[in-house]
């Protein structure tokens, strides 16, 4: 598995191969997502992920022993490696990072908002002549810095709510992949005439099977947070012309209670508050459950648009 992208159907498979685990940040409401990332109108439905099965039963001795290893995994940038073997998630058909590579080798001068740790821009091969990145969250600017620097990217520590800091007209590209929000107004202000934004985001109820699991049912205004509908109509309002919006609802799998642990501790919004000691007892249901029935299967929604600023040639 390849660690450094994100997105392994960018370079090769259909939407059914599964690849590891990443963020999703659309959780409940109440959630106050950490600015480093960040889940259809009409979903599509990818073909199913063969279930490995019932789990060998290992005792408590197992649930601890799992329990310790999703505890003690690091949560720094957004390296979802660790999962390898313990979780999975489908990748959508588009293949993101592919289709934003080649609008990079087509652009003159890029920008990559809340880019985390700059994972998914070093995946391009070759970057414009003039590229920027935003990112919002102090150790993932740091992070950022270090590994886009040296392709001379220049990393910009701004807030997902602060306006961008750039003049009007600054770039033919913005691409941004699961923003925590897109400030289509700014994004519609830094493009130039004929320039394009082009996004992946989570849609809504994202591996909301997790998040119900340990927060209960979610109000229906929770569950309809980020339609794609919603984006088309915001970028319409900056000015845009959106010229695709496709979306997909994509299978998830988690082969243990260790790897929901550490996916709770990384992706922080989807149970606010999360703690082995707080949700112990409902930890255990699950390790039973997996042990039982085979992996535990949720459903991450994402969306694809891409918006184009009027006039150019």
């Amino acid at each position: 598995m390849d660690a450094p992208d994100p997105d392994p159907s960018a370079t090769s498979g259909p939407a059914s191969r599964p690849g590891p685990v990443g963020p999703a940040p659309a959780g409940p409401a109440s959630a106050d997502p950490n600015p480093t990332d960040p889940n259809p109108t009409v979903p599509t439905s990818a073909g199913p992920v063969p279930s490995a099965g019932p789990v060998p039963s290992t005792g408590a001795s197992g649930f601890s022993a799992l329990v310790a290893e999703g505890e003690a995994a690091p949560v720094d940038g957004w390296d979802f490696s660790w999962f390898e073997g313990r979780a999975t998630e489908e990748r959508p058909s588009w293949g993101y990072a592919r289709a934003m590579g080649e609008r990079m080798g087509r652009a003159s001068a890029a920008l990559d908002v809340q880019t985390g740790g700059g994972e998914v821009l070093d995946s391009v091969p070759v970057l414009p002549r003039l590229v920027a990145a935003t990112e919002g969250w102090p150790p993932n600017v740091a992070r950022a810095t270090a590994r886009l620097g040296p392709r001379g990217v220049v990393v910009v520590a701004a807030g997902q709510d602060d306006p961008l800091p750039f003049a009007d007209g600054a770039f033919d590209l913005v691409v941004s992949r699961h923003p925590v929000r897109a400030h289509w107004a700014e994004a519609a202000r830094v493009l130039r005439p004929g320039g394009t934004y082009f996004s992946q985001e989570v849609g809504p109820a994202s591996a909301f099977e997790v998040v119900e699991y340990f927060l209960g049912p979610q109000p229906e205004r929770v569950r309809r947070a980020r339609d794609p509908r919603a984006a088309r109509r915001a970028a319409e309002a900056a000015g845009l012309d959106v010229v695709d919006l496709r979306s997909e609802r994509l299978r998830m799998e988690f082969h243990d209670v260790g790897a929901v642990v550490h996916f709770l501790r990384k992706v922080v919004w989807m149970v606010p508050g999360f703690t082995v000691d707080r949700y112990r007892d409902r930890l255990r249901e699950l390790h039973e459950d997996i042990r039982r029935d085979g992996p535990f299967v949720a459903h991450s929604a994402r969306f694809l648009i891409e918006a184009r600023q009027p006039g150019g040639r």
